[in-house]
C-alpha cells in the first residue's frame, strides 16, 4: 500500500513498495493520524447541537487528499513540523465547511453516502456550521502569521467567487464551457493548489519549489473535480452512497452535459437525448422539491437516459479532457529533484484519474 490507500480510493492492494517508499508512506500515514486526531479536537463545541452537527461530515470519512497533498509537499522540506499539520488541518476544515454550503445551495440529498447535513437539521443550521467551521479554520491558520492569513484568504475569496459564478451561471455571449473550467479552478483546484503550497511554505522547502506545487495543485483540482463528473455518471457511484447521475438529477452542471449542449447544436440524434434528459431532470426535480421519491416508471426513464449520456462521446472526452489536465499537474512537477516524493506525487496524480468513486 501506498500512502494513498484503496480505503480512501487511491492505489492499489497489491502495491509492492521499495524500502525508501515504505518510509515515506509511513511518514505521511502518521502524518494524517496527527491530523485526524488535531480535526476531531478542531470541530468539538461546547454547545451540544453545534458539536453535533460540526462534527457531522469529519465522522463520515472522506479521502482526506488534501492534507495528503500537504504532508507529501512538506517532504521537499523539513517534513510534517507542527506549523505543516496546523495548515493541514485549517484547510481540511476549510473543505468541510465548504461542503455544507455546497450542498444547501445544490440541493443535495446525500454527502459521502449519509443524508446531507442539511436535511438532517436545516438550511439555516447547515450554513450556520459551515460559517462556525470557517471561523475554526480562521482560528487555525492565525497561528502561522500574516501569509497564511492572507493565502488563506485568497483562497477563501476563490472558493467564494467560484460558487458565486457557478450559482449565476455564464454571462451573455461566455463560453459555457470555459466559464465551467473557471468555476472549477476556483471552486476545487484553489483548495488543492493552496494544501501544497502550505506544505512548501511551513517546511521551509526551497522558494523554487513553491510555484511549480502550486500549479500542480490548482491543475489536479480541476482534474479531479472533471473525472468526479464522470463518476457521477457511473454505476460504480454506489460505492459512495450516491446513485448514477445524482448531479444530473439535482440539476448540477457536469462537463458531459455542457458538451453535450454544445454538440445539440449540430446533431439532430444529440438534440434528442438532451431535451429527453431536460425533461426527465425537470420532472426529478419537481419530485425533490415535494419531498416525494420520482415515480417508478420515471425513475427508469431517468436510468436510461443517465446510461446513453454515460455511453456518449462527450463523457469520454470529460475523461480525456482529465487526463489533460492530470499530465500538466505532472508536468509542473519537472523542475523538482528526483526522488520518492516527486514519484509520490505522479502517482497521487495518476491515482485521482484512474478512480473509481
Amino acid at each position: 500500500m501506498t500512502a494513498f490507500d484503496e480505503a480512501e480510493g487511491f492505489a492499489s492492494p497489491t502495491t509492492v513498495l521499495t524500502p525508501a517508499e515504505k518510509e515515506l508512506s509511513d511518514r505521511v500515514d502518521g502524518g494524517l493520524e496527527r491530523i485526524e486526531d488535531g480535526l476531531r479536537e478542531d470541530v468539538a463545541f461546547a454547545s451540544p447541537v453545534a458539536d453535533a452537527v460540526a462534527r457531522y461530515l469529519l465522522e463520515a470519512g472522506g479521502k482526506r487528499i488534501r492534507p495528503r497533498l500537504t504532508l507529501l509537499a512538506s517532504e521537499l522540506g523539513s517534513g510534517a513540523n507542527e506549523n505543516v499539520i496546523i495548515a493541514a488541518r485549517a484547510i481540511e476544515i476549510t473543505h468541510l465547511a465548504s461542503l455544507y454550503h455546497d450542498d444547501v445551495m445544490d440541493e443535495a440529498i446525500l454527502r459521502r453516502g449519509i443524508t446531507a447535513a442539511h436535511m438532517t437539521w436545516s438550511n439555516n443550521v447547515a450554513i450556520l456550521a459551515g460559517d462556525l467551521l470557517f471561523a475554526r479554520a480562521s482560528k487555525l491558520i492565525s497561528h502561522l502569521g500574516e501569509r497564511a492569513i492572507r493565502l488563506q484568504a485568497d483562497t477563501f475569496e476563490r472558493l467564494c467567487l467560484g460558487q458565486l459564478h457557478e450559482t449565476v451561471g455564464p454571462a451573455p455571449g461566455e463560453d459555457p464551457v470555459e466559464h465551467y473550467m473557471g468555476v472549477l479552478s476556483d471552486k476545487t483546484g484553489s483548495l488543492i493548489s493552496l494544501a501544497a503550497q502550505m506544505g512548501v511554505v511551513f517546511s521551509e522547502a526551497p522558494s523554487e519549489y513553491e510555484k511549480p506545487v502550486v500549479e500542480y495543485g490548482h491543475k489536479l483540482g480541476v482534474a479531479f473535480q472533471l473525472i468526479d463528473d464522470v463518476i457521477d455518471l457511473s454505476p460504480s457511484s454506489g460505492e459512495t452512497g450516491k446513485r448514477a447521475g445524482t448531479d444530473l438529477r439535482a440539476g448540477v452542471v457536469t462537463l458531459p452535459l455542457l458538451l453535450l449542449r454544445k454538440n445539440a447544436q449540430n446533431s439532430v440524434a444529440d438534440a434528442t437525448l438532451l431535451a429527453r434528459i431536460e425533461e426527465e431532470r425537470a420532472q426529478a426535480l419537481v419530485a425533490q422539491e415535494e419531498g416525494e421519491p420520482l415515480p417508478a416508471e420515471n425513475d427508469v426513464d431517468f436510468e436510461t437516459v443517465v446510461t446513453a449520456l454515460r455511453q456518449h462521446e462527450v463523457t469520454r472526452e470529460t475523461q480525456r479532457v482529465a487526463e489533460r489536465w492530470g499530465a500538466e499537474a505532472i508536468a509542473a512537477l519537472d523542475v523538482l529533484p528526483d526522488g520518492q516524493v516527486k514519484q509520490s506525487l505522479i502517482k497521487l496524480a495518476d491515482s485521482v484519474i484512474n478512480r473509481t468513486h
